[in-house]
């Protein structure tokens, strides 16, 4: 095999648009694209913009007439392209490294005999250094992304897109993932199309800069959106609302740590630490293995057994969670359906929930898709979407698993606006995040699980 495994591809596209089935408004329209073979390009654009959309397009994947409708032209002269997403356990297809890595050459009909060389070399270029039959479960975050890459490169793939491949990633994971798709690029000749909110991981690695608005335009470094300007981080002074005293979850070693009251808690650590799993546990949604978890009065309201043993309502009415994958929350057909499942449930007066509901819908820039299904929304509308639903009942307790992957710079502000209110208010923050500047603005407290 030689050293370089592509050639880039080139896309053309006049005037592409795509309106989903279920909506009115088009996901995307007028888009006129010219990407040259070997070209690195950065994609850009508001929460929602046609972004993700795009990149479906560019892979082929956005469905038949059935599931929406198509104007324009669009061409990929690409034997072979790769899609990476956003949420890397999504991703991992076999329970072996090399397994997986071979999936996608076995799936295009390449040649047996070109296989594995095609998968050691592709690991090589990713900096997997692992053997073939290690076990994918016992993988990072980022070494999770890195073996999707793999699988990519194994494949041919001329045109590479990737979906926000950092976004679930710690600083470190984020790293290995650039330089790994840096390498690739290098060697391998193909053309990239990256999209990603954050800006200052990828301009050291593109040559040219797309923003969707409307259509698509070229723009430099210097129209890219600055850092949100939000005030700093506050001292918690509350006693604690939650309090977790030697807390074996189903991953990792007892720990200790509180949740002030009316305070933020910023919850961080390395990809596979077991963040998730113990904020799951906090929220009593995943009962501990040993341990105690001493809940204040606030929280309890009268109730005795531990927060696993709470009946759902009751739950819903004093913790209030929002899953890293906000699809894992999601139930009803549209938008307003979604919104109203809460209320139902804990039977809460219907006019006060429907003001509250309408308030939440306008501060996080949904009232626009009432109607969508929550299925078809963009990442970042998903994301504030699941938000949404956990604020309804007015909880207690919030704990977010990543709340701001997949927000521009505006809708990043008013989400941390919107939780630095509820703190204000008396409710108390929890969340899971790499986000430099959301533990910046609401990592009153902080807890680094090891």
């Amino acid at each position: 095999m030689t050293s370089n495994l592509t050639l880039g591809a080139a896309v053309t596209a006049r005037g592409f648009g795509w309106r989903h089935a279920s909506r009115t408004r088009p996901a995307l329209a007028g888009v006129d694209l010219d990407i040259a073979p070997g070209d690195r390009i950065l994609l850009t654009g508001d929460s929602g913009s046609g972004k993700s959309t795009l990149l479906a397009a560019l892979a082929g994947v956005l469905g038949d007439d059935e599931d929406g409708e198509r104007q324009g032209s669009l061409c990929v002269d690409a034997p072979t392209v790769g899609l990476v997403l956003q949420d890397p356990d999504s991703q991992v297809i076999s329970s072996r490294v090399g397994d997986d890595v071979a999936f996608g050459c076995e799936n295009i009909g390449i040649d047996p005999a070109d296989i594995w060389p095609r998968v050691t070399r592709a690991l090589d270029l990713v900096g997997l250094d692992l053997p073939l039959d290690h076990p994918t479960a016992h993988l990072s975050g980022g070494q999770k992304q890195r073996l999707a890459l793999a699988g990519v490169i194994a494949m041919g793939a001329t045109l590479i897109l990737l979906d926000e491949p950092t976004a679930n990633l710690d600083p470190h994971g984020e790293r290995e993932v650039v330089a790994a798709v840096d390498r690739v690029l290098t060697e391998t000749g193909a053309t990239l199309v990256v999209v990603e909110h954050r800006h200052d991981l990828w301009t050291p690695v593109v040559d040219r800069i797309l923003r969707l608005d409307g259509g698509i335009a070229e723009i430099g470094t210097a129209d890219l959106p600055g850092p949100a300007d939000l005030p700093p981080a506050r001292s918690p002074g509350g006693p604690a609302l939650l309090a977790a005293h030697d807390l074996v979850t189903q991953f990792g070693p007892p720990r200790n740590l509180h949740l002030p009251q009316g305070a933020s808690t910023v919850i961080t650590g390395r990809n596979g630490a077991g963040k998730s799993t113990l904020a799951l546990t906090l929220a009593g949604l995943l009962p501990p293995r040993s341990g105690t978890l001493e809940l204040s009065g606030d929280l309890r309201q009268g109730l005795r057994p531990p927060p696993h043993r709470w009946r759902s309502a009751a739950l819903a009415r004093r913790i209030g969670t929002v899953f890293q994958d906000p699809e894992h929350q999601f139930v009803a057909r549209t938008v307003a359906e979604e919104m109203a499942v809460g209320p139902k449930v804990m039977k809460l007066p219907e006019r006060p929930a429907q003001r509250r509901i309408d308030e939440l819908l306008e501060r996080l820039r949904l009232t626009h898709l009432l109607q969508a299904n929550p299925f078809t929304l963009s990442g970042g509308e998903k994301r504030r979407l699941s938000v949404a639903t956990a604020l309804v009942a007015a909880p207690t307790l919030l704990i977010l698993d990543e709340p701001t992957f997949g927000q521009d710079p505006a809708t990043f502000r008013e989400l941390v606006l919107l939780l630095r209110e509820l703190t204000d208010d008396g409710v108390t923050v929890a969340s899971v995040t790499h986000d430099p500047g959301f533990i910046a603005a609401l990592g009153d407290h902080h807890v680094e699980v090891a």
